[in-house]
């Protein structure tokens, strides 16, 4: 059984046109699993709901304690892709378990969007792993700690 945490970011976004502002919505994973015909094996718990820039240490702790109290050895964290490195390094203390994390570069809503793809790619990527902590997006796959985001680029890349 994979655990899937959610902890908001793009991914999660929802767009509110009156507003001409994104906030983070309900996740849509559930969906984004079901498009890629993948329909259990997995529990879901939400354990944040922020954009990445509004992570704060205290939320990196709590992803932390989930991922140590889940008894399960695969995990997937979906998470804002501005500060995923940072909490992949803090997600390093763990080391018996596979956990990936992935999100978008634009919302799952948006039409022109990442999140399935990259859901996908993690799910793959965290059953085919050791044990460790990686981050899965646009088809690669890197390490906790040798990985920043490259924001000109939009990109992920190895340090």
């Amino acid at each position: 059984m994979i655990q899937i945490f959610t902890t908001g970011g793009t991914i999660d976004k929802v767009y509110f046109d009156a507003n001409s502002e994104f906030e983070i919505g309900p996740s849509l994973v559930p969906e984004l699993l079901s498009e890629s015909n993948i329909h259990g094996g997995y529990r879901l718990r939400e354990l944040i709901r922020k954009d990445s820039l509004e992570m704060t240490d205290q939320d990196r702790q709590v992803v932390l304690a989930a991922v140590r109290e889940s008894d399960s050895p695969r995990i997937l964290v979906t998470h804002g892709t501005d500060t995923m490195a940072e909490t992949a390094k803090v997600l390093s203390e763990v080391k018996d378990k596979t956990i990936v994390l992935t999100g978008a570069m634009q919302p799952a809503r948006m039409r022109r969007t990442d999140a399935v793809f990259n859901i996908g790619f993690a799910w793959a990527a965290l059953q085919l792993l050791p044990a460790g902590v990686y981050l899965a997006m646009n088809g690669e796959v890197f390490e906790a700690g040798r990985v920043r985001k490259n924001l000109a680029a939009q990109k992920f890349e190895r340090l």
